[in-house]
C-alpha cells in the first residue's frame, strides 16, 4: 500500500493498516500503533516520488511544551505521517481523553525493531545526522557490523546550523544524492522536527525519524536506564542522575509547560 493510499483510508471505519489514527490531543493525532508496527511499516513501505519525504516523530513533555510557543514545530507534528506517544505523561493524558493507544511507543523502541533484523534492512540507504564525529565514528562501524546490507552515511552539522538555510539546503541535497531511504535525525527536539519539516521537499522520498540520542544508547556511548527504572516510566530521572544540571534546566520547564499545554487543550475541547 502507498502512502497516498493509506492517507485516504486514515478515515475509513474500517481501515487497520498501520496509519490508523485516533481523535487528537494537543493538536496532533496520534496513531493506533505499537512500535513493532511502525518499524515494519517504515522497513517495508518505501516513499514513491509524488508522496516524498514522510516524518516520524514521538511527541514527550518536551515537545509539547515547546510547540504551544513555537508554531513552525506545533505545524511539524501535525504534518507528520507516524506520530506516537513518546512521553508516559503524553500517552497517559490521551488515555484519560479517551483514546484508546496501545502504550508508550519511543524512538529507542522503534529503532531497536528496526534493527533487530538486519535481513529487513537490506537495500534501504540509512543516513544518520548526529551530534559529533565520534557518534558519527561509532555509528559507521555499528552498522557495518549490525546491517552490513544496508548503505550507510553520516553527517555532523554545527551548532546551529538549523538557522543557516544555505547549510540545511545542502544537507537536504546530500541527503538526496546519497539516495537516503531512511533518514536518522538524532540532534533533538525542535531542530529535527523543523528541518524535516522546512526542507521536506528538498528531501528524497524517504522516512525521516526523530529519534533523540536513541543510538547512543545502542551504541552504549549513553549508559541506559535500569529496567526497574524503565518499567516504572521513570527514565527521565535516570537521565537526572546522569545530567542533573542540564536536564533540571529542560524537564523543569517542560513539565510546566506540558500542565499549561493540557489546560490549554481541555479549553478548546
Amino acid at each position: 500500500m502507498t502512502m497516498q493510499a493509506a492517507d485516504r483510508d486514515i478515515a475509513t471505519p474500517n481501515y487497520t493498516g498501520p496509519e490508523r489514527r485516533r481523535a487528537g490531543v494537543f493538536g496532533l493525532r496520534f496513531c493506533d500503533i505499537d512500535a513493532n508496527e511502525a518499524a515494519r511499516h517504515m522497513l517495508t513501505v518505501r516513499r514513491g516520488e509524488a508522496e516524498g519525504a514522510g516524518l516520524f516523530v514521538t511527541p514527550n513533555i518536551q515537545h509539547i511544551a515547546l510547540a504551544r510557543r513555537d508554531a513552525e514545530l506545533q505545524r511539524a507534528m501535525q504534518a507528520a505521517q507516524i506520530v506516537t506517544a513518546d512521553g508516559f505523561p503524553v500517552y497517559r493524558y490521551a488515555r484519560w481523553r479517551g483514546i484508546a493507544l496501545p502504550g508508550r511507543v519511543t524512538g529507542r523502541e522503534v529503532i531497536e525493531r528496526m534493527f533487530a533484523d538486519p535481513a529487513a534492512l537490506a537495500g534501504h540507504r540509512c543516513f544518520f545526522v548526529v551530534d559529533s564525529d565520534d557518534t558519527a565514528t561509532a555509528l559507521t562501524r555499528w552498522m557495518a557490523d549490525t546491517a552490513p546490507q544496508a548503505a550507510c552515511a553520516t553527517r555532523v552539522p554545527p551548532f546551529g546550523f538549523e538557522r543557516d538555510a544555505a547549510y540545511c539546503t545542502a544537507m537536504a541535497d546530500e541527503m538526496r544524492r546519497f539516495g537516503a531511504t531512511l533518514v536518522f535525525l538524532c540532534i533533538g527536539a525542535p531542530k529535527s522536527e523543523i528541518f524535516a519539516h522546512r526542507y521536506r521537499a528538498l528531501l528524497p522520498p524517504c522516512w525521516l525519524l526523530c529519534v533523540g540520542q536513541s543510538f547512543r544508547l545502542l551504541l552504549g556511548t549513553t549508559t541506559p536506564p535500569p529496567a526497574i527504572l524503565v518499567g516504572l516510566n521513570l527514565e527521565w530521572l535516570w537521565r537526572i542522575v546522569l545530567e542533573p544540571r542540564r536536564m533540571l534546566r529542560r524537564y523543569g520547564p517542560s513539565a510546566l509547560g506540558f500542565v499549561l499545554a493540557a489546560v490549554n487543550d481541555l479549553r478548546r475541547r
